[in-house]
């Protein structure tokens, strides 16, 4: 048996940013590896600038994330922005350009946090910092508040999706980067945060376990 925190992300609005130029600025339709690691950093008090304490919390934790929301719904917020990097760069240039920004609208996910062998993060700290947030969490963006208490509670399940269907709607695709949950439907995503003073990132491949699948733990 392995010990799960558990999540619940609500919000009228949410953004998981894609790869994006600064006039379109998709989002993913679930949360990405950075996002959620953001969320906690901020709930926790890990500045940007502690390249030390992301890293660590990076190490530390694996995420399986289920949509329970029946369809995804995406709305597009359109902004002029002066001096901006144009998907088609050739026709970047001193003009104001109309930004795009995706949002997932009424989405509700539930996730289950699992942590690594090696670890000094503890699921107790982790707590804490839900119940006492040292920044405001927000779902991807400033725009994004979260619309319900993000923790549920921590369980033990033989791994992360006997974790999640434990939690009503027991139903809806399910994404992970458990190394104990690799199949071999997998895509592939840039959401690795490098650690760096320049915002970059690495990719990494997640299993997706679609609406109604079965799994039978090894």
């Amino acid at each position: 048996m392995y010990s799960f925190l558990i999540l619940k992300l609500d919000g009228v609005m949410q953004a998981w940013g894609d790869h994006t130029y600064e006039d379109y600025r998709p989002t993913v339709n679930f949360p990405t590896r950075s996002g959620l690691l953001g969320l906690l950093a901020a709930c926790m008090g890990i500045e940007r600038s502690d390249v030390a304490g992301l890293a660590e919390l990076d190490k530390s934790l694996c995420f399986s994330i289920r949509a329970d929301s029946e369809k995804t719904i995406k709305l597009t917020d359109f902004h002029t922005v002066m001096n901006a990097r144009k998907v088609d760069i050739r026709k970047s240039g001193e003009y104001p350009v109309v930004s795009r920004r995706e949002y997932l609208c009424d989405a509700k996910f539930t996730v289950a946090i699992g942590l690594s062998e090696h670890t000094s993060v503890t699921f107790d700290t982790i707590q804490r910092a839900l119940k006492q947030p040292v920044y405001t969490p927000v779902l991807g963006r400033r725009s994004c508040p979260i619309s319900r208490p993000l923790l549920v509670h921590t369980m033990e399940a033989v791994d992360a999706l006997a974790a999640l269907a434990q939690f009503e709607p027991n139903q809806g695709t399910i994404y992970t980067d458990s190394p104990a949950l690799r199949n071999d439907r997998q895509i592939r995503l840039r959401d690795v945060p490098r650690h760096a003073r320049v915002r970059q990132f690495a990719t990494r491949m997640v299993s997706v376990y679609p609406k109604g699948s079965t799994h039978v733990p090894e």
